[in-house]
């Protein structure tokens, strides 16, 4: 009997058979849509909402919402936001985030030539985490080491990435060994490369009165439920301040990106600075180690939104401090956690 034709698929997956000894490390982030547009934050954004673990409510009664409403008021407005950080080669958090691949991608080709692979994928949109694991396999990958870049562990952001990991996984004949970084809240090489950054910034920009650590914020609920991602900020935020010693009174932690009605995790990033320009406080940094690449959350949100609502409250100076991207402290430190993770491989 003659055998149909092998797929592409196939024929990669049977030609590194007698190879699968190389380690893959997918690195990953939470997304981007495809262009600054309304029709390509609708499919984004419905993408991104959907996930269980973003929203977590009656699912019948968050279609209705999401389908009736939101996906008919929001992508409109978050196009307008996108198009003010937009570039030629797309937007700011996948600029950065092909960044970061090609320079770990370097890194380990110096140090595990022929035998570590990088590659990149997001949550959410484009490059996907199928096709990011696809590469991996056909590149004979037969162990992988998954490294969502969220410092701190979120069920929202770190478990949905194994969920998407595991659901591509499941429909594979042969399932590589796999390993995930669940959180490097509190790595040394990580709070060091926050700690290089922030000093790099005040030798070019001096000191400000205070410095604002500011997290994306999760629903309280979500805390109340077991989430220990508020409880892992505070102790990033903490090493940060001490690696910097600073004063008790000279920096906080606060939260940022609210959605919704409910109440959220506190302090708010918003009150917070409020708070400061009305008490008289003019020179603040805002920094925002939860994101390892700017993006419209830190480039607008913060840099432009609470940086008005600082200098309304009476406030003189708001400076975003960057995000780490693809700084070479920022680097070693990833290499140093994947490594870490990969020993004994």
């Amino acid at each position: 009997m003659t055998r149909p034709p092998q797929s592409a698929t196939e024929i990669a997956m049977h030609a590194t058979k007698a190879q699968r000894n190389k380690i893959g490390i997918l690195i990953t982030n939470l997304g981007t849509p495809d262009a600054p547009t309304k029709i390509a934050l609708k499919r984004y954004l419905k993408e991104f909402l959907s996930d269980p673990r973003v929203v977590e409510m009656n699912r019948a009664l968050w279609w209705l919402i999401l389908n009736g409403i939101i996906l008919n008021i929001r992508p409109a407005r978050s196009a307008k936001a996108y198009q003010e950080v937009w570039s030629d080669g797309g937007s700011p958090l996948l600029v950065h985030s092909k960044n970061q691949h090609t320079a770990l991608s370097k890194h380990f080709q110096h140090t595990h030539p022929d035998t570590v692979v990088v590659e990149l994928a997001m949550r959410y949109g484009n490059p996907s985490i199928e096709k990011g694991l696809q590469s991996l396999r056909e590149q004979g990958c037969g162990k992988i080491l998954v490294l969502p870049l969220y410092p701190q562990y979120a069920a929202a952001t770190t478990a949905s990435t194994f969920d998407a990991v595991f659901d591509t996984l499941k429909t594979w004949r042969w399932v590589p060994e796999v390993r995930t970084v669940n959180s490097y809240h509190d790595h040394i090489t990580y709070i060091e490369a926050l700690r290089i950054s922030v000093e790099n910034h005040w030798r070019k920009h001096g000191k400000p009165q205070r410095l604002l650590i500011s997290f994306h914020g999760i629903p309280q609920r979500y805390f109340d439920q077991g989430d220990p991602y508020p409880c892992l900020c505070r102790k990033s935020a903490r090493l940060l301040a001490e690696a910097l010693n600073l004063a008790d009174d000279a920096w906080d932690v606060s939260f940022q990106s609210r959605f919704g009605r409910e109440e959220w995790v506190k302090p708010y990033t918003d009150a917070t600075l409020k708070a400061w320009g009305a008490a008289g406080i003019r020179r603040v940094d805002v920094i925002c180690p939860g994101f390892s690449a700017d993006c419209l959350e830190t480039l607008e949100e913060i840099a432009v939104e609470n940086r008005g609502y600082f200098m309304e409250a009476g406030g003189e100076m708001l400076t975003y401090i960057p995000a780490l991207n693809a700084e070479p402290a920022h680097i070693d430190a990833l290499a140093s956690i994947c490594q870490r993770h990969i020993e004994g491989w």
